[in-house]
């Protein structure tokens, strides 16, 4: 149910109550929130209500974010993986990392981690990631996984850029 995946510096596992003083602290940062969805940091507790949401996700849809462990030092990092809610405009690649760990790489060798998983286990069409159009960061990642511009969509009020890959296209990547 909630497969393990292993890249060079990084395990993608499935959350743990443990995880909940790493993930409030990157869910508390508005520095991290600001381009995620209401775009205001989270409280301890809306931190642990939306990392119970994510461990849901798994169950009910039987994929979802993990939880990104640094293999050298053990530390939880942040959530990447598969999306996609009710109401949600498609499949979605996301990622979120705790401040201190931006521009490492590991944005980009998680979520193609996850991207790979998506194509090759679940079979998916289609992936695609709703980004802020001010967060270039996350543009950049989302060109380094071949994803390109495909339009734009609202969510929660906000208008964000889809950005998006077809199996057919990653597959002559």
């Amino acid at each position: 149910m909630f497969p393990q995946v292993e890249t060079q510096r990084l395990s993608l596992r499935k959350f743990a109550e443990a995880d909940l003083d790493a993930y409030a602290d990157m869910c508390g940062n508005s520095e991290v929130m600001r381009y995620i969805g209401t775009g205001k940091p989270l409280s301890r507790e809306d931190s642990w209500r939306n990392m119970a949401m994510i461990v849901g996700h798994w169950q009910l849809r039987g994929y979802g974010m993990w939880a990104v462990e640094e293999r050298q030092s053990g530390e939880m990092i942040g959530r990447i993986g598969c999306w996609q809610p009710e109401g949600w405009p498609g499949f979605e690649i996301g990622w979120s990392l705790r401040r201190s760990y931006w521009g490492c790489g590991f944005a980009t060798e998680a979520a193609t981690a996850a991207m790979n998983y998506a194509f090759i286990q679940l079979q998916r069409s289609h992936i695609i990631s709703l980004i802020h159009p001010q967060n270039l960061a996350s543009v950049r990642v989302a060109q380094k996984l071949g994803e390109k511009l495909q339009g734009t969509t609202e969510i929660f009020g906000t208008e964000v850029l889809v950005y998006g890959l077809s199996q057919e296209d990653w597959q002559i990547m």
